[in-house]
């Protein structure tokens, strides 16, 4: 399935933003500012809901063309502060056109009366399935989601659950393990858009607000890198994998790693690169580097029983040095391996040879935080990045996303989130 480009509008608003904040905000104490009370009912079946600032543009939005026709225009110039998107669990449906009600006017064809609320479906079909599911009751939201519905009505923001994360990020989902639900304040300057805000690892969650975020600028990527995902423990981004029992009984059974050293490595500072490759049969090669606190000679009888597994797949193994394992391809290809950097710091590979250089080491970073950055147009280029992310993710030349998280005394997974995308 392929979704709409979620941020697409905030393309638009980049060159509009600058007039919007000189808007004498007294004047805004002068406008009633009716509340979008029908979200709170919305928000428990959205696999994703966006809310967008109205534009100073006298044409609507692609989306208000599509689902109102004719009717369009002289709805759009009726609306005074924001508007928003729905999917449901369901995303072939379609996204919803949701809207702010005028008085005493008929609602659209295919449209739901939700409070003062128009939802306008992209079929009848849609319209009657959620319908079907608003009849259910559900709680009102808390914790984060009540956070998020009020930032729904306020500004531009973003709602999504673990449905909606699947369908963007598509096979790398289970690395999002622990942002299953989340919510985005979103603003822009010139050709950047920023954005910060929460994430649990479990829909329904009550936990109080996540922890604070100290903002911080991010070095460029040097080239060649594509992107680069570091962090004060690997289990924040492999959790979700290691989820799956046939992923681990595969790794047990074929690569001699147990569940005991799954839980030291889940632990271990790490650093995940991607860096495009010249020429060759593979588009990139991808480096592990880990900081190992058991140090080099706890991992020694695993790596020999590591290097049996890779023989027994034809691969033939060079070592430039005592510290470095290259493996072959029978014609030569290099396809990976490892090297030592220190006694506490090795680096794994895939499709080149491993890096040489040692680097910084990880293990001072704070606990629980991690920081991505990444080339988003030059992967969405080598097909490296999924293609239902938003067009304007795809586009961008630079992105950066920074969390903190942390468990509460619930045992709920908390998030904090900030980041950065450069458009150019």
């Amino acid at each position: 399935m392929r979704w709409p480009a979620v941020l697409e509008p905030a393309r638009t608003s980049l060159l509009t933003a600058a007039a919007l904040v000189l808007a004498p905000a007294s004047l805004l104490l002068l406008i009633p500012r009716p509340t979008a009370t029908g979200l709170d009912r919305l928000l428990p079946h959205a696999a994703l809901l966006q809310s967008f600032s109205v534009r100073l543009s006298p044409a609507p939005p692609a989306l208000w063309q599509q689902r109102l026709g004719a009717q369009a225009p002289a709805l759009w110039t009726q609306q005074r502060r924001l508007w928003w998107q729905f999917w449901g669990s369901h995303g072939d449906a379609g996204a919803s056109l949701v809207l702010l009600a005028p008085e005493g006017q008929r609602p659209p064809v295919n449209a739901l009366e939700l409070d003062n609320l128009w939802v306008v479906a992209p079929s009848a079909l849609a319209r009657q399935s959620l319908q079907e599911q608003l009849k259910l009751q559900r709680p009102a939201p808390r914790g984060l989601e009540q956070r998020c519905a009020q930032s729904l009505q306020r500004q531009d923001a973003v709602f999504w659950t673990g449905s909606g994360l699947s369908q963007l990020l598509g096979a790398v989902a289970p690395l999002g393990q622990s942002l299953q639900v989340g919510c985005l304040q979103l603003r822009s300057e010139g050709t950047a858009l920023f954005w910060s805000g929460e994430a649990d690892a479990a829909k329904g969650a009550l936990a109080s607000e996540p922890p604070q975020l100290a903002a911080r600028a991010l070095p460029p990527l040097p080239p060649p890198q594509l992107l680069s995902l570091e962090g004060s423990e690997l289990g924040l981004v492999i959790q979700g994998l290691l989820s799956s029992s046939v992923l681990r009984d595969s790794l047990e059974k074929r690569y001699g790693l147990t569940p005991h050293q799954l839980k030291l490595l889940s632990k271990a500072p790490f650093a995940l690169r991607l860096s495009s490759l010249q020429g060759g049969p593979f588009r990139a090669a991808l480096e592990l580097e880990l900081s190992l606190v058991q140090g080099r000679r706890r991992w020694t009888a695993w790596l020999k029983q590591l290097e049996r597994a890779l023989q027994d797949q034809e691969l033939t193994l060079r070592t430039p040095s005592a510290e470095t394992r290259l493996w072959l391809r029978p014609d030569g290809t290099p396809v990976g391996g490892w090297r030592w950097l220190s006694d506490q710091q090795i680096v794994f590979s895939l499709g080149s040879a491993p890096s040489a250089q040692a680097r910084p080491s990880m293990a001072r970073a704070q606990p629980g935080s991690w920081h991505l950055r990444m080339h988003p147009q030059a992967l969405a280029n080598s097909q490296l990045l999924p293609e239902a992310l938003p067009v304007v993710v795809r586009r961008a030349e630079r992105l950066s996303l920074v969390g903190l998280s942390r468990s509460n005394r619930a045992g709920e997974r908390q998030t904090a989130l900030e980041g950065q995308l450069n458009l150019r």
